[in-house]
């Protein structure tokens, strides 16, 4: 790699932060109002669309977006992706209109000034932590009770090897779904990994594609069927993440 691109992709990189802290501070009054109480957690999903909003045409990327199907107002629904970058955040944020909650690894709470506001407004997760994983779920599930939707990224975590496709996904998010019999919302994220991978010296503005699937049905379930409901939605957004004939 050229020196003169690399000091680009840095210059880059430095902007992608500044986008991430500065409408922060200029929304900071009325987020510290908003994360006061959960009653205000819509006006919160407002300004964090926006922050996202910012960030990914601010960083030079263009949205294409296809949808199977699309979430309605008032019902909650299981979101899950696969999971290559920081981005996912901001495009699952400009994506889906109707407010969610994330279910997070807690390693995010200590970027300066973002994490403040991820503590207060998602579910923390160590996935090192056997009692971690419990208390995540049993939020989840009082969040669902409030009628709001959940966003999971069930691989777990970002792979090490980046040669990986798709990890295999954990039981947590579909579990939930099925004790609270909400649809599974499977989304492709396409170009994630190409435009903003967790490699410092890569990547560039451009083309990202998201596809929305047909929603995965839940009712009449039951917890023995999780496995099948996990492999079925796996290959949903692998066969998606392949498939050589993906022109949008």
């Amino acid at each position: 790699m050229s020196i003169i691109k690399s000091a680009g992709i840095l210059l880059w990189r430095i902007w992608f932060y500044i986008l991430m802290v500065v409408p922060i501070l200029i929304m900071l009054p009325f987020l510290l109002i908003f994360t006061s109480s959960e009653k205000f957690y819509p006006q919160f999903f407002i300004c964090a669309r926006i922050w996202a909003k910012v960030i990914i045409y601010g960083m030079g990327f263009r949205l294409k977006v296809e949808a199977d199907e699309l979430p309605e107002i008032h019902k909650s629904y299981m979101l899950v992706a696969n999971h290559t970058s920081m981005m996912d955040i901001m495009l699952m944020l400009v994506v889906i209109k109707q407010p969610f909650v994330f279910i997070g690894k807690k390693e995010l709470s200590k970027i300066p000034v973002f994490g403040f506001f991820y503590r207060r407004t998602c579910i923390l997760v160590d996935r090192n932590r056997q009692k971690s994983r419990l208390e995540a779920f049993e939020e989840a599930q009082r969040r669902l009770k409030q009628e709001n939707s959940i966003c999971i990224f069930p691989e777990g975590g970002v792979p090490d090897d980046r040669s990986i496709v798709l990890d295999p996904f954990k039981d947590g998010a579909f579990r939930l779904a099925i004790e609270h019999q909400i649809p599974i919302v499977p989304i492709t994220f396409h170009d994630n990994k190409k435009r903003f991978s967790y490699e410092f010296f890569s990547g560039g503005p451009g083309k990202l594609r998201v596809k929305i699937h047909n929603f995965i049905d839940t009712k009449e379930l039951e917890l023995t069927c999780r496995k099948e409901l996990k492999d079925h939605t796996y290959e949903v957004i692998h066969q998606e993440l392949v498939s050589p004939t993906v022109q949008y």
